[in-house]
């Protein structure tokens, strides 16, 4: 049940490792968030992202929004809401020139919190073909009502494995492949194994979800 409750936003047959199909269909984004530079892990406030699930031409997209500044416990943060077709979860981070790191997220009704911080990307200059990262983060969830008190801990390890050309959408990107391994003391809440794409100054191409990446209201830098 815990599974379901915090990663309901796509179907669990999604989330297998395979091969990505580019076969997304784009969603026209007309408007142009007024920010007037993009930073290489982008957060400014307002940017928008639409995301269609990996093999699907048609359907409502999911949507991320960079929501600005907040707090996260005591930690200063940049909050990502992502919501569409019944998903609603808001996530923190603190980004900057050495690296982009989840502090946690929050479902309604529920709460995970991360500590330390799980390294989702590295240092800016860091980037090459063969880097490698991993670490360990505790993960506490907490339910509004009290009813789901739980604890564990999730390992990561990150391998960047080459940079390439992708057309997702009738757009190109130049992109990092990276692939995450995770294990979980939680019940396997996270895909063991996934392929990321993640381009600077955009963001991610393809998530862990295998959802891809078919429009956005900005421009790169």
């Amino acid at each position: 049940m815990m599974r379901r409750m915090l990663f309901s936003l796509v179907p669990l047959t999604l989330l297998a490792s395979c091969a990505p199909r580019v076969t997304a269909t784009p969603t026209p984004i007309t408007a142009q968030t007024p920010v007037s530079a993009v930073s290489f892990y982008p957060k400014e406030t307002g940017l928008l992202w639409n995301y269609a699930p990996e093999g699907e031409s048609t359907g409502v997209p999911y949507s991320l929004k960079a929501l600005g500044p907040t707090v996260f416990g005591d930690a200063q943060v940049s909050a990502f809401q992502l919501t569409g077709r019944g998903a609603d979860q808001t996530s923190y981070r603190q980004i900057d020139a050495g690296g982009q790191r989840l502090l946690g997220f929050r479902k309604p009704g529920l709460s995970v919190t991360l500590s330390p911080a799980w390294q989702e990307w590295p240092a800016e200059n860091a980037w090459k073909a063969g880097l490698t990262w991993s670490g360990q983060s505790s993960a506490r969830l907490r339910s509004d009502d009290g009813q789901v008190d739980q604890s564990g801990t999730i390992t990561y390890r990150y391998n960047v494995l080459e940079q390439r050309q992708v057309t997702v959408a009738n757009q190109t990107y130049h992109v990092w492949v990276i692939n995450r391994q995770l294990t979980d003391t939680l019940g396997g809440l996270f895909p063991a194994s996934e392929t990321i794409w993640f381009a600077p100054y955009v963001g991610e191409v393809r998530t862990a979800e295998a959802l891809l990446l078919i429009g956005r209201n900005f421009k790169s830098n």
